[in-house]
This record gives structure tokens, C-alpha cells and sequence, in this order.
């Protein structure tokens, strides 16, 4: 009798030791509900605050020039601690580690509710991102290993895609909620419960993922390097959009670089690098990395200004503003589960990421049609659709290709770098059609006769239509390149090239795997 191959899926290994599976089936579907929570509450908390800030001011007394810290110490934090996260789970097993990150950040979230005061709030707000640079990778990396088979993988990554595309447009409308019906201080004590059933539930389902078995150094100049370029990128972008571009901001952008190259030259001599290079260079996951951090800049740009269209031109509450966002969060679970989890088994993944980069380019174009004159529903509400329905298109085969292929042992980094350029697409995107859109505002009100409220309105409209058509352009870019890098065929086509691979071809074969 032939040989038959053994699949990932029937026989994971980790750091040589084979992998138990979770005992049923159910388990593991179970498992990813618990998995998916811990991310919602992920990418919910770095928007959930924003719309609390004003509360949160007026209780604890700060200046405004003081309020960027209660975001920025969150996004700084992780940000800049996301690769390291990622090795970490790596080294001393995915399931203890995500397991820790929940519980320290229940805690976390706890102590910022109860904050008496601003320090207490912004070292909390830092702890949280800490652990949420360690959460991130670590659900990720958990479903690559654990959803190998290609249509359970994409269910998978379907949710978890849907739930990154949307986790952003329900933080502003919980945070809305819970701000005006209870008190800023649930926007964290909210995360308490949440992460502790998500704890429970993933050490009760989840499969145990024991650490490697390596025994190598760890790459401690490596981490210190590229925590510091990350930090300092995510630091300047936001300083960018709170105080534009002055030779400090620069001055850290270009920090950032510097030591980003650093990194780069530790990691090609280092013999244990933290983040081993064949992980982004792999032509596949480098184009999948590069269109999750260009899709993330122009969707992040996106919320930028039709959080800012919407209560400050249309003069919606910060509540109805949240309800307005809803249309992304319904039309990215529709992208995710109906197109891209049905397709992505069947088709190669530059088949979903580049037009559905395209379809949120669209979205983007039709933003640059607004005027102060326009309403929600014929100009906003059909470019949110778009946005959301393209941006999951393009998101959720990035992210399952940006893992795929990965040996175990390397799967929380390669989850971590994807996640990073997700960071820092959305913190340079932010920074960059910022400042279009406040050079073409000033550029407008100089250049016209302007006068009251309707004036400065077509300024701020004008600056936002102007900054749509360069994040239009950034996501046809991403389209481009997706179409151009990621040359992987369908994971169906994958299998059978794998199973067609391992059968015995002649006489002399078979006598080898009889």
C-alpha cells in the first residue's frame, strides 16, 4: 500500500514535538469565537476612547493639549512592541501567552476606569497597548496553526478579517454609547469582562501550543531596534496630525528610518534574528504585508475625515456619528463571509486583494465629491459601503497569505509583521491625508473670500475632498502591487499540487512507499 502524505493539518508540529488538536471539531470552531472576541476588543479599544476623550477631560481636569496622550500612549505602546509580542508568543507558546495578554489586559483596562487621575489614565492606556501588541500576533498566529485545511481557513480568516475591518467603526459607536448613556469610564471597564470569558474560554477549547524547542539567544538588539523605529514612527505620525510637520516630527520620522535600516542589518547577521528575513521576503507575504498597510492607510484616512465631516459639517452627535458608521461594519462582514470567505479557497488571492482595493479606491473617489451642500445618504453612505465591502476583499486573503507557508515555530512573528504594517499604515495614512487635507483647507480659505460658518465649511470640505483623492490613489497603488507581488495559486490548487507531488509515480516508487 502507497505512502499517503500527511497534511499540516492532521499533524502540526512545533519546534519538533507534534501537536495534540483540539478533541472535536466543534472545539476549535468554538475556540475561534473566543479568539475573535479578544481581537474585537483589540481593534475596538484604539477608537472605542476617542469618542470618551471630551468626558474623560472634563472629570479629570487636563489641558487639551494633554488629551492626544490618552491615544497616543496606547498606539505608541502597540505599535512599537508588536514583532517582540509576536517572538514572544513564539518562544513560550501561543496559548499561555494570549492567555497572560488577556488577563493583564483586564487588569489594565480596570485600573484606567478607575483612574483618579490623568498619569494614572495615559500609564494604563500604555499597559494596555503593551498587552494588545502581545494579543494581536498571538490570535493570529493561533489560526494559522490551528485552520490549515483551505475552506476552514478561509472561514476563519474571514471573521477574523471582518472583525479588523470593522473593530474600528464599532469602537466609535460603543464608545458613544457607553459614554452618553453610562460614563466614560466603561469604555475600559467594558474590556474587564470581555477578556476574562475570552481567557476562560480559550484555556477550556483552545489547543495548547507548547514553546519551541529553541534554545538560541534572543535577539535583544534586534527588539530594542525596532521597538524604537516603531515608536518613533507611530509617535511622530500622530505629532503630525496634532501639531503638523515641525522639525521634531521630522526629525523622528527620519529617526525612524535610520533605525529601521539598523534593524534590517542586525536581522541579515544575527544568528537568531527576531525577525528572520525570509519571512517578508517570500514575494507572496511581502505583497500581502504592503497591501494590508496600504489598505489600512486609506481606510484609517477614511474614518479620519468622515468622523470630522459628520460632527463638525453635518453636525451629528457623537452617538449618531457612531449609528453613521454602521454601513462599514455590515458591508465588511458581507465582504468578508459572503465574497471572501466562499471565494478564497477557490481562487488565487491577488484575485480578491487587488479589486477589492480597487472597490475601496472607489469608495475614496466618490469622497472627493463632497461638498458642503451634500447629505449622508447620497454622497457618505455609499462611499462607506464601498469602502467596507473593498477593504475586506483586500484584507482577509492578505492576512491568511501573510501567514501561510510560515513554519510553526515563526508563526507569531510573521502574524506580528502583518499586524505591525497594519500599524503603520494606519498611523502614517492618518498623518499624511491629514496634512493634505489642512494644506488644501488653508490653500482654499487664502485663495477665496470667505465669511462665517458656511466659509470655513467649504475650506474643511474642500481640505477632506482633496485628501480622499490622495487615499484613492494610495489604494489603487495597493491594488497594483497586490496584482504584481502575490503569485500564489489557490489553496485548492495548492493542495492538489501537493497531493500530485507525493503520489508514487512508477514500479520503483511504489516499492519505496509500499
Amino acid at each position: 500500500m502507497s505512502a499517503q502524505p500527511i497534511s499540516q493539518h492532521e499533524a502540526p508540529f512545533h519546534g519538533g514535538r507534534a501537536v495534540r488538536g483540539p478533541k472535536t471539531v466543534g472545539n476549535r470552531w468554538v475556540g475561534l469565537a473566543f479568539i475573535g472576541l479578544a481581537q474585537l476588543m483589540v481593534a475596538l479599544d484604539a477608537t472605542i476612547v476617542s469618542v470618551a476623550l471630551p468626558s474623560a477631560q472634563a472629570s479629570l481636569s487636563f489641558s487639551p493639549a494633554d488629551r492626544q496622550w490618552v491615544i497616543t500612549a496606547y498606539t505608541m505602546a502597540f505599535g512599537g512592541l508588536l514583532l517582540l509580542g509576536g517572538r514572544l508568543a513564539d518562544r513560550f507558546g501561543r496559548t499561555r501567552t494570549f492567555v497572560i495578554g488577556l488577563v493583564g489586559f483586564a487588569a489594565a483596562s480596570a485600573v484606567g476606569g478607575a483612574a483618579p487621575d490623568f498619569a494614572v489614565l495615559v500609564a494604563a492606556r500604555a499597559v494596555q497597548g503593551s498587552l494588545a501588541a502581545l494579543l494581536a500576533p498571538t490570535a493570529l498566529s493561533l489560526l494559522a496553526v490551528t485552520f490549515t485545511e483551505p475552506k476552514e481557513r478561509a472561514t476563519a480568516f474571514a471573521v477574523f478579517g471582518g472583525i479588523a475591518g470593522s473593530g474600528a467603526a464599532i469602537g466609535l459607536l460603543l464608545g458613544g454609547a457607553l459614554t452618553q448613556y453610562l460614563s466614560w469610564r466603561w469604555c475600559l471597564f467594558v474590556n474587564v469582562p470581555v477578556a476574562l470569558v475570552a481567557a476562560i474560554g480559550t484555556l477550556r477549547l483552545v489547543p495548547s501550543s507548547p514553546p519551541t524547542m529553541e534554545r538560541l539567544r534572543f535577539d535583544f538588539p534586534g527588539a530594542l531596534l525596532v521597538t524604537g523605529a516603531l515608536v518613533a514612527l507611530v509617535y511622530g505620525s500622530v505629532q503630525a496630525v496634532a501639531e503638523g510637520w515641525d522639525s521634531a516630527v521630522i526629525a523622528l520620522i527620519l529617526g525612524s528610518g535610520t533605525l529601521f535600516a539598523l534593524f534590517v542589518v542586525r536581522e541579515a547577521t544575527a544568528g537568531s534574528p527576531l525577525l528572520p528575513l525570509s519571512v517578508v521576503l517570500d514575494r507572496t507575504r511581502g505583497g500581502a504585508f504592503l497591501s494590508v498597510l496600504l489598505a489600512t492607510a486609506g481606510l484609517f484616512g477614511a474614518f479620519l475625515f468622515i468622523t470630522y465631516y459628520l460632527q463638525v459639517v453635518l453636525g451629528f452627535s457623537p452617538l449618531i456619528a457612531g449609528v453613521a458608521f454602521l454601513p462599514i461594519t455590515f458591508t465588511t462582514q458581507l465582504g468578508a463571509w459572503l465574497i471572501a470567505g466562499r471565494l478564497m479557497p477557490r481562487v488565487p488571492p491577488r484575485a480578491l486583494m487587488a479589486p477589492g482595493l480597487l472597490v475601496a479606491g472607489a469608495g475614496m473617489a466618490l469622497l472627493t465629491q463632497l461638498h458642503v451642500g451634500s447629505d449622508y445618504l447620497t454622497h457618505v453612505l455609499p462611499a462607506e459601503a464601498l469602502l467596507g465591502l473593498g477593504a475586506s476583499c483586500a484584507i482577509v486573503p492578505a492576512y491568511s497569505n501573510a501567514t501561510l507557508r510560515v513554519q510553526p515555530r515563526l508563526a507569531g512573528v510573521a502574524a506580528a509583521t502583518v499586524n505591525a504594517a497594519g500599524q503603520v499604515g494606519a498611523s502614517i495614512g492618518t498623518a499624511l491625508l491629514n496634512t493634505v487635507a489642512a494644506a488644501a483647507t488653508a490653500n482654499y480659505l487664502a485663495g477665496h473670500v470667505t465669511t462665517g460658518r458656511l466659509g470655513a465649511a467649504a475650506g474643511l470640505v474642500h481640505g477632506y475632498a482633496t485628501a480622499a483623492a490622495w487615499g484613492a490613489g494610495i489604494l489603487v497603488l495597493g491594488a497594483l502591487l497586490a496584482a504584481a507581488l502575490v503569485n500564489a495559486p489557490s489553496p485548492t490548487a495548492q493542495r492538489r499540487e501537493l497531493h500530485a507531488a507525493s503520489e508514487p509515480t512508477g514500479p520503483h516508487e511504489q516499492e519505496l512507499t509500499a
